[in-house]
């Protein structure tokens, strides 16, 4: 059988947020990885709170899919206050952004996902928020026009981006808190899974979820999504328990390797190597090689490629390993030393 489309891994929108939202842990003692993290985290928020006081802004950075979203509701249900949620594309001009902070409580959570997408002239704004809690308003144009200054409630900014590079110097240097998320370990993911089956009163086997996270890129969201298809599996071609037979049929149709590759992984190391003899090859030319866009490609395929091991990214552009050859079955290696 022909493996499923490679969309469901990337598309977020193809799966409702809601689905996944019943699934996110709410307490740090729920939230599964990321233990350096959650120690710092706990520190920072029981400080904030006994001293009465907002907690400090919080930059979360990671590729798709570890978690910052959770970890900015986990930070609000922590603190024990409310979470306004935006999007850095969302948010197009500087009334947008007014709108959000007139409205925020002192110690309020005001959360902006994809921040490095913020306009210029909506970050500007946003600076005099951060540091002083101020909105500055400019009324009327041309001759007439002036400025007010209103005072803002205390608030905590937890900025998400997968794109850290993009982020511009002077809003960087606001945040006070700078995460970076890893991957998961497998058995972090299994555990991860575990716990979701049972919310889903899913009966899954050690051996079937350790299955399931091996194949996840290290990524919760990712696991869940595969959770979800083995349950269908299990539906359908058994007794409705996800075992390990289940689980590997699933990532067989799937069309998901022992590494956790999909067919569009797979694709990029070929096209580098059989089209480019290994590389360097920059990410323009490649993506249309590819007929994939982009950011696609950086955001979400690059990351765990280098993860793993079988590419990596120079200043020339992007190199082929000797494991992807080996991955891939090829015998000889045409390598460049960079």
């Amino acid at each position: 059988m022909a493996p499923m489309p490679r969309e469901w891994l990337r598309a977020e929108e193809r799966e409702p947020e809601k689905n996944f939202r019943a699934l996110r842990p709410r307490t740090l003692d729920e939230f599964i990885g990321q233990e350096k993290i959650k120690e710092r985290l706990r520190i920072y928020i029981q400080a904030a709170k006994e001293r009465g006081e907002p907690l400090d802004h919080v930059l979360l950075l990671s590729p798709p899919g570890l978690g910052k979203t959770t970890l900015a509701h986990i930070i609000a249900h922590e603190l024990g206050v409310r979470i306004q949620i935006s999007s850095g594309p969302a948010i197009e001009r500087p009334g947008d952004l007014a709108a959000i902070l007139t409205h925020l409580k002192r110690g309020d959570v005001f959360f902006i996902d994809e921040i490095h997408r913020l306009r210029r002239q909506v970050e500007e704004v946003l600076y005099p928020a951060m540091e002083e809690w101020k909105l500055d308003i400019v009324l009327g144009e041309g001759p007439h026009a002036r400025s007010i200054r209103l005072d803002l409630a205390p608030f905590t900014l937890i900025g998400a981006t997968t794109r850290e590079g993009l982020l511009t110097a002077p809003l960087r240097d606001r945040f006070e808190v700078v995460f970076r998320l890893d991957y998961y370990a497998p058995e972090e993911l299994a555990e991860i899974i575990r716990r979701a089956g049972e919310r889903m009163r899913l009966e899954v086997t050690p051996e079937g979820a350790l299955e399931l996270a091996a194949r996840a890129r290290g990524t919760p969201r990712i696991a869940l999504r595969l959770l979800r298809r083995a349950r269908d599996l299990a539906q359908v071609e058994g007794d409705g328990i996800v075992d390990q037979r289940i689980a590997r049929r699933t990532l067989e149709l799937l069309g998901i390797d022992h590494e956790g590759l999909d067919s569009l992984d797979r694709k990029i190391l070929e096209v580098i190597i059989d089209r480019f003899d290994g590389g360097p090859v920059g990410i323009e030319t490649l993506a249309a090689a590819l007929g994939e866009d982009k950011d696609t490609v950086m955001e979400f395929y690059e990351p765990y490629l280098i993860a793993k091991g079988f590419l990596r990214r120079t200043p020339q552009g992007r190199v082929a390993t000797e494991r992807a050859y080996q991955h891939l079955g090829r015998t000889t290696a045409r390598l460049f030393e960079l």
